[in-house]
């Protein structure tokens, strides 16, 4: 009897077995204790709209001399300096096809352009620790704007320029007086036109808005100089359809300077663009204590809904964008900005900004300092570009108000897929212990979900290509390496991610999962799951 007990438990072992090995087969349930949760997606409306190219990052001006906290950390990850031939980073730029690109930074009001007509010889920056920004001004020459705008055409990027906004002010006091001097500006812009480069917008100024950082330019001032601005554009782009974005501040939320800006603004102004770095500098000890603190993350909401109702009171068609991002300023901090952990803030920014009908949201960096999407040596993607790039494959453009419920430490986010049926749902466990469980509902009792079992042990299936059908959802599982959230390497699905020999960015698969089973979510993980049979109003 005995013996035949063991017998059939070894058929059933190898049928299970070749079951597993056949279709991918994982169980998940049994690993740890779960909790129950709810993520409830209001469905009749949509509260905002993102760009199609909502993701942005940015390239800066920074030498290699830049350093904060006795670490140098941007090596030649500058616009002069950064080497435009890297395989690594001309597929990473297009795998987004196309990523924006906002050109700027602390640097960018010390930039000449070496168009014929500047006044002056083109020369690099050089350190001077009595300047401000402790760099002496800077020059960009035409022949390297030349390689950047090749470089833009072969990886498909679209293009924001910074502009020099203190040409021809006076600085005093903390204070940069009278009206920009646009000639070197307005040159540059005809150079770019007449080589038939193509700029997505032309964005005036960097961090000058209220009290400023290093100096600051009055609304009143702004306002007159954004104008001039505007009918440069107009007159460089007259036969040009459609003309380039004008965009201002590009500095921190300050709402009475930037309702009195946007009034006086009125139509010359297309985005208007403001910074963040909530998380304090880059030096501070707890930044990873701000970024698993649900409270603290809900903090900027009060800036995104500050604005998003500035616009709407002030009548203005501007837009909103996030111009600059980069958590916690001076460069970031190693192994937390350029590590998984890093992804739990951006993922969130991206999720609450869209909430609050920001159109773009462009991080700092795409490369440089410690919190570059690329590493700034090797061009290796750091986690938060996966992060980055599976947002912009998955999250369409309408935002459905989420919430959840069952625990504090999810954060959940909702929108209509891009480019496919159904929705897109996004959580973020930020619980070192805990795995959650969601099940998907609707307000509205139109809105449903079909299911149908596949089997009791079909928690979570990976199923190939051809055996994805309407009863599975595609699931993404972002887990750091080794469970340590201050790996600097990505794990998909239990798949390590790190481009090939040839510099290619690796395909980023889904699991296929049983759409009647609730949302796993790990500890200390991401979850992207596509729900193609969500049927949503909101969504058409």
């Amino acid at each position: 009897m005995g013996s035949r007990i063991q017998l059939v438990g070894l058929c059933l072992w190898l049928h299970l077995t070749c079951f597993s090995f056949i279709f991918g087969f994982t169980l998940s349930e049994g690993v740890d204790a779960a909790v129950k949760g709810t993520v409830v997606i209001d469905d009749k409306s949509v509260i905002g709209t993102i760009d199609d190219d909502f993701v942005c990052a940015t390239l800066d001006w920074w030498p290699p001399e830049k350093c904060d906290y006795g670490r140098c950390s941007w090596g030649l990850a500058s616009l002069l300096n950064l080497d435009l031939n890297n395989k690594i980073f001309l597929n990473a730029v297009k795998a987004f096809s196309p990523l924006k690109l906002r050109l700027g930074g602390s640097l960018q009001d010390k930039v000449i352009y070496g168009t014929e007509d500047k006044s002056q010889p083109c020369t690099p920056f050089v350190k001077n620790d009595s300047e401000m920004f402790g760099f002496t001004q800077g020059c960009l020459p035409m022949q390297r704007w030349d390689e950047l705008n090749y470089f833009f055409e072969q990886a498909g990027a679209k293009i924001i320029f910074g502009l020099n906004a203190l040409a021809g002010k006076s600085i005093n006091g903390g204070s940069a007086l009278g009206p920009w001097n646009y000639t070197n500006a307005e040159s540059f812009i005809q150079y770019t036109v007449g080589n038939g480069y193509t700029i997505h917008g032309w964005e005036l100024g960097n961090e000058l808005s209220g009290s400023g950082v290093g100096t600051s330019i009055t609304a009143d001032q702004y306002a007159p100089d954004v104008a001039a601005l505007r009918d440069i554009v107009y007159n460089a782009y007259r036969e040009i359809e459609p003309k380039p974005l004008v965009i201002a501040p590009g500095g921190f939320f300050d709402a009475t300077w930037f309702k009195e800006f946007i009034t006086k603004s009125g139509k010359s102004l297309d985005v208007v663009t403001h910074h963040i770095y909530n998380l304090g500098p880059g030096v501070d000890d707890h930044l990873v204590e701000k970024i698993l603190d649900p409270s603290y993350l809900d903090g900027e909401a009060s800036i995104f809904n500050g604005l998003k109702n500035m616009l709407a009171s002030t009548g203005t068609s501007a837009t909103a964008w996030v111009g600059e991002s980069g958590g916690a300023y001076n460069s970031g901090h190693h192994l937390v900005s350029d590590a998984f952990v890093y992804s739990f803030w951006y993922l969130d920014q991206l999720g609450m900004s869209a909430a609050y009908n920001t159109k773009t949201y462009c991080r700092q960096s795409l490369i440089g300092g410690n919190y570059g999407l690329l590493n700034t040596t090797n061009f290796q993607p750091n986690p938060d570009y996966y992060s980055a790039l599976l947002w912009h494959r998955l999250m369409g453009r309408s935002v459905l108000s989420t919430t959840f419920s069952g625990t504090n430490k999810i954060r959940a986010y909702a929108h209509c897929a891009k480019q496919s049926k159904g929705i897109t749902v996004l959580l973020i466990n930020l619980d070192s212990n805990t795995t959650v469980e969601a099940e998907v509902t609707f307000n509205n009792a139109k809105s449903f979900v079909r299911h149908r079992k596949m089997s009791v042990h079909s928690k979570m299936m990976e199923l190939p290509l051809h055996g994805a059908s309407e009863t599975s959802r595609e699931e993404y599982h972002l887990t750091p390496q080794g469970g340590d959230i201050h790996s600097q390497i990505m794990v998909l699905n239990g798949n390590a991610l790190s481009v090939n020999s040839d510099g290619d960015i690796p395909p980023l698969e889904p699991l296929y999962v049983n759409s009647s089973e609730p949302i796993r979510v790990a500890p200390f993980s991401i979850v992207f799951a596509h729900l193609p049979e969500a049927v949503v109003t909101a969504c058409g």
